[in-house]
């Protein structure tokens, strides 16, 4: 396939997941973490690929380091924007700390990671930009005020670039995640019941049926689906 995509938060999780579909796919793939962390090199053995380390959130270290890659690399096929965090908490007591770091983390990753790599491939006029959102984006949850405004962020600035490179063959699209069921979800204690009561399928979904919609919006298939979001939510919105 000789297709190469870069998937940013992916020694772990929902992106770990996805670069193991894309893999399993025949991508080239490029893992991506904020530091050369256990879980990433044990990704980088398990997958047999390359990975980039740099702090989504930090804009002159990915200016950086991708515009280095951009020099000595062929234009991607593929980015997927999925390194993300969390720090909830309701407004009223949220930290100016709290706020800022999942904004810069979250939404202003948008311009940091694809300014530098959007130029090459709008000069070969093709490739696949999928943006990893969230079902709090939509609708809202309680203690997410920062990153529901995050993830809805990403949504418009994903629908305004997808207007701006469709005339390219670039497709913009953005999924949309409700209740996930990995080490993360449990990590956070969630009450896992009283969420499940709120979803009409009544279960959390599965990574793989999160990797499968974004293998698919890579594919040719995908080639005139552009400027949507795509909820993986069981019917929650």
């Amino acid at each position: 396939m000789n297709k190469t995509v870069l998937i940013t938060g992916s020694s772990r999780g929902i992106g770990f997941g996805i670069a193991k579909r894309l893999k399993s796919s025949g991508y080239d793939i490029i893992l991506h973490g904020k530091s050369n962390s256990i879980e990433l090199q044990n990704a980088q053995k398990e997958l047999n690929a390359k990975a980039l380390i740099f702090d989504v959130a930090n804009t002159n270290e990915c200016k950086n380091i991708l515009d280095e890659f951009a020099k000595s690399n062929p234009a991607l096929w593929g980015i997927v924007l999925n390194a993300g965090i969390t720090n909830d908490n309701t407004f009223l007591a949220l930290e100016e700390s709290d706020w800022k770091s999942v904004i810069d983390t979250n939404l202003n990753s948008f311009y940091n990671v694809l300014n530098p790599l959007l130029m090459p491939i709008a000069r070969k006029k093709e490739g696949r930009i999928v943006v990893i959102s969230s079902v709090s984006g939509i609708i809202g949850n309680r203690g997410q005020s920062n990153y529901s405004a995050s993830k809805a962020g990403l949504i418009g600035a994903a629908k305004s670039l997808a207007i701006e490179l469709a005339s390219r063959n670039i497709t913009v699209n953005v999924v949309a995640p409700g209740l996930i069921q990995t080490e993360l979800t449990q990590d956070k204690n969630l009450p896992i019941e009283e969420i499940l009561k709120l979803i009409p399928a009544k279960r959390s979904g599965s990574v793989d049926e999160v990797s499968g919609l974004v293998n698919f919006l890579l594919s040719d298939e995908a080639s005139y689906i552009t400027k949507q979001v795509i909820g993986v939510n069981g019917g929650l919105c």
